[in-house]
């Protein structure tokens, strides 16, 4: 009897608020129309939480430093339809810095060490994956293979020589962790391209500690488009044209 009650308070409170199901993106929150239709309308970014920190700054495209994230994207909602609004993207997380420009000889290390990154990423996640659900067991059974090859380079500090040398050496065990970290970044649309707000959770963490990240990503767009192909990343990450397969985002 008291479940049905319960049952029926949680029909009358979903009937009540037709916000709760509605889901707005980022920037926007729900509200209700006259005919209480639920709508989604830009965020006033003073209602956004107060910042605790300096580590909750992100740095704008504008080069100016939001609050926070809710800051942020409140204001670019404002700003939609606009010009400035088209353009403005979330840069980096941290107050905005002076960053040092990518020379040619840092950008053709920067893949040396993300390659090596992305391995060790999913050998993590393979070791802590027993309850957790990190990865398929499509992908747990990639992620095997390179877990238990003898051939693989342990974590930690390399000079740039042997990340070299161990990706010519050893150059199947990356083919899969480009892939899968494609397939990460490619969710909203699903469709074989990154956009530079898919590709924003991987390169506004980088940016302050890897100041050539964002030359990498834009030199990634060989035919300047606004989007990364798959084949795009892949030549970006040195994997051969023959190896690029979308069977491998799983």
């Amino acid at each position: 009897m008291c479940k049905l009650k319960f049952k029926c308070f949680s029909c009358l409170f979903l009937a009540t608020d037709p916000c709760l199901n509605h889901h707005c993106k980022k920037g926007k929150v729900c509200e209700v129309d006259e005919s209480n239709t639920p709508m989604c309308v830009c965020q006033d970014p003073s209602t956004c939480p107060r910042t605790e920190g300096e580590f909750e700054h992100v740095c704008g495209t504008d080069n100016k430093t939001y609050d926070t994230s809710c800051h942020f994207f409140a204001t670019k909602c404002t700003l939609e339809g606009t010009k400035k609004g088209h353009k403005l993207h979330l840069d980096y997380i941290g107050p905005c810095k002076y960053i040092e420009p990518c020379v040619d000889s840092e950008l053709n290390e920067f893949p040396l060490r993300m390659r090596d990154w992305l391995k060790n990423v999913l050998v993590t996640l393979y070791e802590r994956d027993e309850e957790n659900n990190l990865l398929t067991e499509k992908q747990k059974l990639r992620v095997k293979k390179i877990y238990e090859s003898e051939k693989r380079l342990q974590a930690g500090e390399h000079s740039l020589d042997l990340l070299a040398h161990d990706f010519q050496k050893n150059y199947n065990m990356y083919i899969f962790p480009v892939h899968w970290q494609f397939g990460q970044l490619d969710q909203h649309p699903a469709d074989g391209y990154l956009t530079h707000t898919e590709l924003s959770p991987l390169r506004a963490p980088l940016i302050p500690m890897e100041h050539c990240t964002t030359r990498f990503f834009e030199e990634c767009d060989s035919d300047q488009d606004k989007y990364i192909a798959l084949e795009e990343w892949a030549t970006c990450f040195g994997i051969k044209d023959q190896d690029v397969d979308k069977d491998l985002i799983i």
